[in-house]
This record gives C-alpha cells, structure tokens and sequence, in this order.
C-alpha cells in the first residue's frame, strides 16, 4: 500500500504541533516526557520537528496528557489560518 504524500497544509500543521509540544515541554527532558507518555525519545523528536507531521491520535492524546494541554486547544493552534 502506497502512502498518500502529505499537503503542504498537513505539512504545516505537524510544524505547528511540533512547535506547540516544544514549548510546552519547556525545560523538562524529553526522555522524561516521552516515558511519561509511553513513547520513546525518537518518536517526540520526529514530532516536535515536524519529521512526523501526522502521528496517531493516541500518541498526542497521551502527548497533550503529560504536558497538560486540552485536545481543543491543539485542535485551534495547530489549523493553519485561512488563506
């Protein structure tokens, strides 16, 4: 099975998550938070720079868990305005 390549607009909104998880990790470890959310160091660090523009939903679900952010909240930040 063939993958579909992404949009430039899906494109976008993996950076934008990327960033958003970044800043909200702080100055925490992102071994700490990626074995808090049960995901290795690799997969937050192909997320929070945009190398996984589009990871599951349960892995930002746990994601938005430990760093206590809404699911809401990202949903906003993280679509691209309109053009």
């Amino acid at each position: 099975m063939v993958r579909t390549p992404l949009t430039p607009e899906e494109r976008e909104r993996g950076e934008r998550l990327g960033l958003l998880l970044r800043s909200a990790r702080g100055e925490r470890s992102m071994v700490e938070i990626a074995a808090a959310a049960g995901l290795s160091a690799e997969t937050l660090r192909k997320i929070e720079t945009g190398r996984a523009p589009t990871p599951a939903f349960f892995t930002v679900a746990a994601l938005a868990g430990v760093l206590d952010l809404s699911m809401d909240e990202l949903v906003v930040l993280c679509t691209p305005a309109p053009v």
